[in-house]
């Protein structure tokens, strides 16, 4: 009796087990795209018994998608905007300054379905000592609504500040909203929730849960830095809020960062973008004159928002900028914190130098982490061999993120060039159309590299096997980092 219960639970176990995996590859063909990514899946979920089909079904099934086209509302959505701020690009002069840029406005306009937008004007900043008080005056100015959406924001000296301005906004009756990811302010331990709920300050938090049937949404993070006040001003760039990005710190523990100031028609659609995430995450839909009075002009740029992440907009970002590579004539200028894309952007990479364009990349000689470090080291020979110049700037580390192409076209905002910001999170960037700012954005690049060593082919050829080793290991992690 006992073999025959011993055999019937055989029998049932690999019954389960093929049931699951025949569940999982089929979900894999039917919804997957990368070819490398659904074979490993599908190989797990045979090879591995239930810990492959449970592994799938945690990390392996995008359920963002789904709850972003039945939640958000379509009377708020970017895709709905069109003012007479609109550039028509068909009247832009072939002889003048933006005509070789066109056909790149063209893809951001069917990739993102947002007109680019003219008068704008947007001011750098520079670190958290130029833009934390910035944004402080800003809301202090708010009348009507303020919108906060940033992947961190501390409870320290640096973000003590705007809980304050936050708290003292809502106190005299403007709509306030803040909106944290799950993960960035602390899973467990989150004090400016608390202390922003405290004071009757409207807070959510993106994508996050105690219930274990929605961990499943751990691995997608809103890694957007928006505030919007009024609707009229905006600020958005790499900047998270917290103390760590104010000079006095010791060059261990600070933080370098690239913020914007920006005002016109473009902070419409930044607007629009955090009433996305916030109906998205809340189910509360903002609108009205208090959170979208209507454009108005402040500045001469061309601009557009583009929002990218695992919903419906998965390759947006990594097609605007596999676009402007590809339009690049003279040069390409690229600041970065983390330097991991996958394969097909490298691929773009060593074309553009090939094709005789200077590629200069910019990156942190020493990162905040160690195993990014070493996966950029197993990677980096591939750009360096096509004649991409490679800058190490020293302490303290910097996270400030602009790409910059021969001078015309601008491109900063929240997305790394990693795979987690081209695939996982979700971003928000700002592509910009004009000679001045662009030019003024690649002379701080400039500024930077000026700074920097040159890391050479030489060197990374000469690590040594262990180290090779060692940065190879960390290089297959590349899709989860």
């Amino acid at each position: 009796m006992t073999d025959i219960f011993g055999d019937l639970w055989v029998t049932l176990s690999a019954l389960i087990h093929i049931g699951a995996a025949t569940a999982v590859s089929v979900h894999v063909l039917l919804t997957k795209r990368n070819v490398g990514a659904s074979v490993a899946w599908v190989g797990l979920a045979w090879l591995a018994p239930y810990t492959g089909a449970l592994a799938y079904l945690v990390l392996g099934i995008n359920r963002v998608h789904g709850k972003a086209v039945q939640v958000s509302p379509s009377d708020v959505s970017p895709r709905a905007i069109r003012s007479r701020f609109a550039v028509d690009l068909a009247e832009i002069d072939p002889k003048g300054p933006e005509s070789d840029l066109v056909q790149l406005a063209r893809l951001g306009e069917s990739l993102t379905q947002l007109p680019l937008v003219a008068g704008n004007r947007i001011d750098p900043l520079v670190d958290g000592d130029q833009a934390l008080p910035a944004m402080v005056a800003a809301i202090d100015a708010a009348e009507r609504s303020v919108g906060l959406s940033s992947y961190i924001f501390r409870f320290d000296e640096g973000g003590r500040p705007l809980v304050d301005a936050l708290a003292a906004a809502r106190a005299r009756g403007v709509a306030v909203r803040v909106l944290v990811d799950g993960i960035g302010v602390g899973y467990f331990n989150t004090p400016v929730v608390r202390a922003l709920r405290a004071r009757g300050v409207r807070t959510a938090r993106f994508l996050h849960s105690w219930l274990p049937w929605r961990m499943t949404y751990l691995n997608m993070r809103n890694h957007k830095k928006i505030l919007v006040v009024d609707g009229r001003t905006g600020f958005s760039g790499g900047l998270n809020i917290g103390g760590e990005n104010l000079r006095h710190r010791p060059d261990g523990d600070r933080v370098q960062d690239l913020h914007f100031r920006i005002e016109g028609p473009v902070v419409e659609q930044m607007t629009r973008v955090f009433i996305e995430d916030w109906a998205f995450t809340t189910g509360e839909r903002l609108d009205g004159p208090d959170w979208l009075p209507g454009p108005a002009a402040a500045g001469p740029l061309f601009a557009r928002g583009i929002a990218s992440g695992p919903d419906q907009s998965l390759e947006r970002l990594r097609w605007t900028i596999s676009g402007a590579l590809g339009r690049s004539n003279e040069r390409v200028s690229i600041l970065t914190p983390y330097f991991l894309p996958d394969q097909r952007l490298i691929t773009v990479l060593v074309l553009t130098a090939l094709r005789g364009v200077q590629v200069d990349i910019v990156i942190p000689a020493r990162g905040n982490h160690r195993l990014f470090d070493w996966a950029v080291s197993d990677q980096i020979d591939q750009v360096l061999e096509a004649g991409c110049r490679v800058h190490l700037t020293p302490p303290p580390f910097d996270h400030s993120k602009l790409m910059t192409v021969d001078g015309s076209w601008a491109l900063f905002g929240s997305a790394n060039w990693d795979a987690r910001s081209l695939r996982l999170n979700f971003e928000f960037n700002i592509e910009c159309y004009n000679r001045d700012f662009a030019g003024y954005l690649s002379d701080i690049i400039d500024a930077k590299i000026a700074r920097s060593t040159p890391w050479t082919l030489d060197q990374v050829r000469a690590r040594s096997l262990p180290v090779r080793l060692r940065d190879g290991v960390a290089g297959l992690l590349l899709p989860y980092l």
